[in-house]
């Protein structure tokens, strides 16, 4: 199965969404400081700018289409300017189209500046957050919005601490697997539709649920569970990297398959190398249980750096040797 499909990305986000959404995902408050109309305003880039050089005069190279951050540097050089020179370097600054204005450490504008902003149609907030780390925080925010990401048919579900995102064609019982899981202990992350983001040049790949399925599952002859209200809260995860993909094929008994497992395979998701495990479907085979094990081998090989097939591997070897050993002595 390829999975390898072409990563979308949002083109743009309005100033509106940023900053109804920002405080709800990360530990930073901003503050209006003016009132203009957020949805004419976008941002199309992850990078932030802090426009010392443009506030000095230096426009050629200014990235007015970021978010711009003026910190302590920047509101002190306006301070020390006379009122006449301020109002021409910030009113140099303001007839660009930026998407808005983030004033750090409480620091403030004159009302004259402000004005000239809300003029312009420029939104001011204001936090109490150092420049540095409102920084981090915004792009930590932008980066997760512009990433990567892809929808995927499958189920995703958190088991013994291992992302395992289940594909395979449909009818072959995926829901049903994860349903199993989650009775047995383990957490669902998203069923049916699963989104995964890729951030930046990050080999992390984040599986989360689609918001209009949220956690609800279809089973065939049952019809619909909500795995939150069923099974209570331990039951769902929001979150999840991807570690192991298995994939679940029907039986066919003139394909081979994996035998002994020396050999690791991987598939491409968004450009990233991930395991694959490909399981052959047939009744009375415990699906469930050799998923489970799927994730404790992982763990095995990523904490202990041990694999079974290469341990019985290497104990077959030592038998015959030490059986050419016993044979050349007894010669």
């Amino acid at each position: 199965m390829n999975l390898d499909q072409k990563g979308l990305k949002k083109r743009s986000i309005t100033v509106a969404y940023f900053f109804n959404t920002i405080g709800k995902k990360h530990d930073i408050k901003l503050r209006r400081l003016n009132n203009v109309d957020e949805e004419k305003r976008r941002i199309f880039e992850r990078d932030l700018h802090r426009p010392g050089l443009a506030l000095a005069g230096f426009t050629n190279l200014f990235t007015y289409k970021r978010v711009q951050i003026l910190g302590n540097t920047e509101t002190r050089f306006l301070n020390h300017l006379d009122e006449d020179e301020r109002k021409r370097v910030f009113e140099n600054l303001v007839r660009f189209k930026m998407p808005c204005i983030i004033l750090t450490s409480n620091n403030k504008l004159p009302p004259e500046l402000l004005n000239m902003a809300t003029r312009a149609g420029i939104p001011v907030y204001i936090t109490r957050h150092s420049s540095t780390k409102t920084v981090y925080l915004v792009t930590g925010f932008l980066d997760e919005q512009f990433s990567l990401y892809q929808q995927y048919h499958g189920s995703m579900v958190d088991v013994y601490g291992v992302g395992v995102l289940l594909t395979g064609k449909s009818g072959l019982g995926k829901s049903e697997i994860a349903l199993d899981l989650v009775e047995r202990g383990h957490g669902l992350v998203a069923d049916d539709v699963v989104v995964i983001h890729r951030k930046g040049e990050s080999m992390v790949l984040s599986a989360k649920r689609n918001n209009i399925v949220d956690h609800f599952m279809e089973i065939r002859g049952l019809g619909v569970v909500d795995v939150k209200a069923t099974f209570g809260i331990r039951a769902i995860r929001d979150v999840k990297e991807v570690l192991v993909v298995v994939e679940l094929l029907e039986w066919n008994k003139e394909m081979g398959y994996e035998r002994l497992g020396l050999d690791t395979k991987f598939t491409k998701i968004l450009g990233v190398d991930v395991p694959l495990v490909q399981l052959p479907i047939f009744p009375g085979k415990n699906i469930t249980v050799i998923i489970e094990v799927v994730a404790l081998n992982f763990l095995l090989k990523r904490y202990s750096n041990y694999v079974a097939a290469e341990a019985l591997t290497e104990r077959i070897k030592q038998v015959i040797n030490n059986d050419r050993i016993q044979e050349n002595f007894e010669e």
